[in-house]
């Protein structure tokens, strides 16, 4: 089975006006401005807010990034809800768009055995022709989807994929071990620290937070990998991993990348949850995107 997705794709922020409403505009540049490195979209992820956003905007940023893509780079919609009976609503709406996949995170909240969390994402693929993706975000949901679990499920014929974004590599290895012998089922690589090393264990494209701040520096680390200059795609890998490093100290990582992307001169507005930026913050910021030379 072919690959639905290889590279970088972008998890997207999701920009506001000054009155904290949805910019299409603003998010159909962010689209065009990825595209100028053959950078895929990732919408309504942690990155994009979605968990600010309600069902018709997380559908309009859908409908933007689609439009704005034309097909030239492959569109992954989030789709994850805290029930499996609105994920699928949410779902068939997002297919109808014509997404290239959807991502589902667990459900969050409520703790689940994995035999519930196999029964969720199996009626969820059952309902939809669109392609699906599962997306392993512990930290934030609570539930864990084990390499096992992982790979029951990779026998559903549209479940085609995982992303990890547990962030640790032992988390990214137990996927890429329980599936390498399955055909057309793929891992996504979540953490910016490990692109590089998700690429050379087998991973097939990664969803870059910080690739809303560096765009050519996260899509150097693939090009320089598929071109086979291991070197470069490590160097580049190196800067982007100090990047993560000195950015996401400063605050929550989508505010930070957010803010970022804002002093880069790039107006997507602030985030709609409550975070305090003080001017120490801002500086220190400054002080990063000077130092990347972004």
């Amino acid at each position: 089975m072919q690959q639905i997705i290889t590279g970088v794709l972008t998890a997207i922020v999701t920009p506001f006006d000054t009155q904290g409403e949805l910019s299409i505009s603003a998010l159909k540049q962010q689209v065009k401005r990825q595209m100028k490195y053959d950078n895929g979209i990732f919408c309504n992820g942690t990155n994009g807010e979605f968990f600010v956003l309600n069902t018709q905007e997380k559908l309009a940023v859908t409908q933007a990034c689609i439009d704005e893509a034309a097909g030239k780079v492959p569109v992954v919609a989030h789709i994850g809800e805290i029930s499996t009976a609105e994920t699928i609503k949410l779902g068939k709406q997002v297919a109808a768009l014509g997404a290239n996949a959807v991502s589902v995170i667990t459900p969050y909240f409520v703790p689940f055995k994995q035999e519930e969390l196999i029964y969720h994402y199996q009626k969820i693929a059952d309902a939809l022709t669109v392609p699906v993706f599962m997306y392993n975000i512990p930290a934030r949901t609570g539930n864990t989807i084990q390499p096992e679990t992982a790979k029951i499920l990779s026998s559903h014929p549209n479940i085609v994929g995982i992303k990890d974004s547990a962030g640790s590599y032992e988390s990214l290895r137990g996927y890429l071990d329980v599936v390498s012998d399955i055909e057309g089922f793929d891992v996504l690589n979540g953490p910016d620290s490990l692109i590089h090393q998700g690429f050379v264990d087998g991973c097939s494209a990664c969803i870059s937070g910080l690739a809303n701040v560096a765009p050519e520096a996260v899509s150097h680390i693939w090009k320089y990998y598929q071109s086979g200059d291991i070197e470069k795609s490590k160097r580049a890998q190196d800067i982007v991993s100090e990047l993560r490093k000195e950015l996401y100290a400063v605050a929550f990582s989508p505010a930070a990348v957010k803010k970022a992307v804002n002093l880069l001169g790039e107006n997507v507005g602030e985030s709609r949850y409550p975070i305090i930026f003080s001017d120490s913050d801002i500086q220190e910021i400054k002080r990063i995107i000077a130092k990347f030379s972004l």
